[in-house]
């Protein structure tokens, strides 16, 4: 009976064990990385960035108003002009961060449906573009397109159904009347004392081959433009989701590192303020105020105004 008796304490034991042992495992479970993380860290191994995107006059956050409001944001550039916008939209495209070994991770960088969109101020919801399932890691900047490159840059309504429908709304308007392609930027407003119309658009174009002029159109103008920014301290992806936000300054739409632009209207090859006067260098310069040159400079507009971890 005494050797019964041990044998079933024995069994509970190793039950019991057995039981403790199983808990364990369940409530701490592995969960695998690709980021040199501890194996049994915890860490996800992604989270949701959020772009926030912050427009303004200098420091001063932009009011969209109307020539008789009260409440619009009114600047001043450097020639002198006063100016206010009533409208103002940009497409952001071709999302990539910048890790902290300088590799790049692309966010559906060639589906526009998924990694692009229209900041419009007069909408505050469009302001915040969440990047979703970012692999964890620390990301030391962001590069993205303001507009959309070339190869992408075509009205295609099967491809991209979700975007052309966006961008074709009534009340964004970011397509070409002409069908080659989306308007990159649009901004509407007036200047000067009297309140004169300001209308700038920027896309890129297509134009005549003159060695086949009976052929298919090539490119003309390419507004599109890549934004290069680093961040003041590393986002940390994985069990925090970061917000970046980005600082767009207007004031710079006339006072560029590229250019200082004296907004005039009329007829003439200089006049600028209207797109029915627009030509291809005019337009020129207020795509390289806002997204840069190209070369010396990669930032244009954008800065970062802070990461938020």
């Amino acid at each position: 009976m005494k050797l019964l008796k041990n044998y079933l304490l024995l069994s509970v034991l190793s039950f019991t064990i057995f039981s403790c042992d199983n808990d364990d495992y369940t409530h701490t479970p592995v969960v695998a990385n690709n980021n040199n993380n501890s194996p049994t860290s915890g860490i996800p191994v992604a989270n949701d960035v959020t772009l926030e995107f912050k427009n303004t006059f200098k420091d001063q956050t932009i009011v969209l108003g109307e020539a008789n409001s009260t409440d619009a944001t009114i600047n001043t550039s450097a020639a002198g002009q006063i100016h206010q916008f009533s409208e103002l939209k940009y497409v952001v495209s071709n999302i990539r961060l910048i890790r902290a070994d300088e590799t790049e991770v692309p966010y559906n960088v060639d589906d526009l449906d998924k990694g692009a969109t229209v900041i419009d101020q007069s909408k505050t919801s469009s302001l915040n573009y969440v990047l979703s399932s970012i692999p964890s890691d620390e990301y030391k900047g962001i590069k993205f397109g303001l507009g959309i490159k070339t190869e992408l840059n075509t009205l295609d309504q099967v491809l991209f159904p979700k975007f052309y429908e966006a961008a074709g709304a009534n009340d964004t308007q970011m397509m070409w009347e002409w069908g080659t392609g989306y308007r990159f930027t649009k901004i509407e407003g007036f200047y000067d004392t009297d309140k004169k119309q300001l209308s700038i658009h920027t896309g890129s174009t297509v134009e005549e081959d003159p060695e086949n002029p009976e052929g298919d159109y090539i490119q003309g103008v390419d507004a599109y433009r890549d934004i290069t920014l680093d961040f003041p301290n590393n986002a940390l992806v994985g069990k925090n989701a970061p917000k970046i936000i980005i600082k767009a300054d207007f004031d710079k739409l006339l006072n560029g590192a590229s250019d200082t632009i004296t907004l005039s209207t009329g007829k003439g090859m200089n006049n600028n303020a209207t797109p029915s006067v627009h030509t291809a260098v005019q337009m020129t310069r207020f795509v390289n105020n806002l997204g840069g040159n190209g070369t010396s400079d990669l930032k244009g507009v954008f800065s970062i105004y802070a990461v938020e971890n």
